[in-house]
């Protein structure tokens, strides 16, 4: 009996913030990557990571990282301002390397575009990370279009809690609504809306509570996409999403976040608001399918699915900011 040799892919983190560090316990769980290491210039975020990691290798500077990690591909999970620069110096310095880039790609989409010619080159070296694409009930829903044909009408919302803009002070449509783009955009299969329209909602104190979205498409698809930071203290504390769909003569609808499994004690409360579960023994979840359908795309037996392509990921970039000038127009 013959036998092949199965080498993990070598993966190194950028940014162990919030998501980066889940990234990091997920992969060091995962039987097809082996985590070469972090990098992060908070050594607080460092330390914190090792106490879950302790034998995880950690860098401070990026360069260090990538003359010595010897990766086959990094996950860039820092703030968004930093990806296309990151990301260019890893794609013009070295050839065979790959990127998982978190969402948004970039700030804008004249940034964005800096890197074009680089991915050009080999497409498939830069996928962006959208972990609803990895979910059951999203597949399922493409599935049963492929099966009854095109949508009618989609309706998404995200409500996420009320404290969220002092934490994050970002527009609900970059915080929040880029998630819904990404799944919207594949569940038209990529089609460009002919109608986009937008509006937000301003809090008393400066900023915004609620972004509103509007878009059409030439084959008769509409859709309404909601987002928003207005849900009270006694909810879960990732809020709740839901989406429907509706076609000719069929419809459907999810509920992905919270997950449910609900618990009651001195108050009731939702453990697992996200289907991720980054034990780095045995992980599962959304975000584990994302890296192991990575680790497909950066060994060439995979490729990014509809909507985490980089091309794709200009288009959603383009409808975003045309989402947000919209916005602005509608407030003058």
């Amino acid at each position: 009996m013959s036998s092949q040799v199965f080498n993990p892919v070598r993966i190194g983190v950028i940014g162990v913030g919030n998501f980066g560090r889940l990234h990091a316990l997920t992969l060091a769980g995962l039987s097809e990557a082996q985590l070469v290491g972090v990098v992060d210039t908070n050594p607080q975020q460092l330390d914190a990571l090792r106490d879950e990691l302790p034998d995880v290798t950690t860098w401070h500077n990026l360069d260090d990282a990538l003359n010595d990690a010897d990766a086959d591909a990094w996950v860039i999970a820092t703030r968004t301002e930093t990806h296309i620069d990151i990301a260019e110096k890893i794609l013009r310095d070295n050839d065979e390397l790959a990127l998982l880039i978190e969402k948004p790609l970039a700030e804008n989409l004249m940034t964005a575009r800096h890197i074009e010619s680089l991915v050009a080159q080999n497409p498939n070296r830069v996928m962006l990370g959208h972990i609803l694409l990895y979910a059951t009930e999203i597949r399922q829903i493409l599935r049963e279009i492929e099966r009854r044909g095109s949508l009618t009408y989609l309706h998404s919302v995200r409500h996420r809690p009320i404290a969220t803009w002092d934490v994050y002070q970002e527009s609900p449509f970059r915080l929040l609504m880029i998630h819904d783009l990404y799944v919207t955009y594949a569940l038209v299969n990529g089609e460009e809306p002919t109608r986009i329209v937008g509006r937000v909602h301003q809090r008393d104190d400066g900023g915004y509570d609620l972004a509103l979205a509007d878009l059409e498409w030439a084959s008769g698809t509409w859709a309404t996409l909601t987002a928003s930071y207005l849900t009270p203290p006694g909810m879960s504390a990732e809020g709740y999403d839901r989406l429907e769909v509706f076609g000719r003569g069929w419809a459907a609808q999810i509920h992905p976040v919270p997950h449910p499994l609900q618990v009651w004690a001195e108050r009731a409360e939702w453990p697992l608001p996200l289907n991720v579960d980054a034990n780095p023994v045995a992980p599962s979840g959304w975000l584990a399918e994302e890296l192991r359908h990575f680790c497909r795309v950066v060994r060439g037996t995979g490729e990014p699915p509809l909507g985490a392509s980089y091309a794709d990921a200009l288009r959603i970039q383009g409808w975003l900011e045309q989402l947000e000038q919209s916005a602005l127009r509608s407030d003058e």
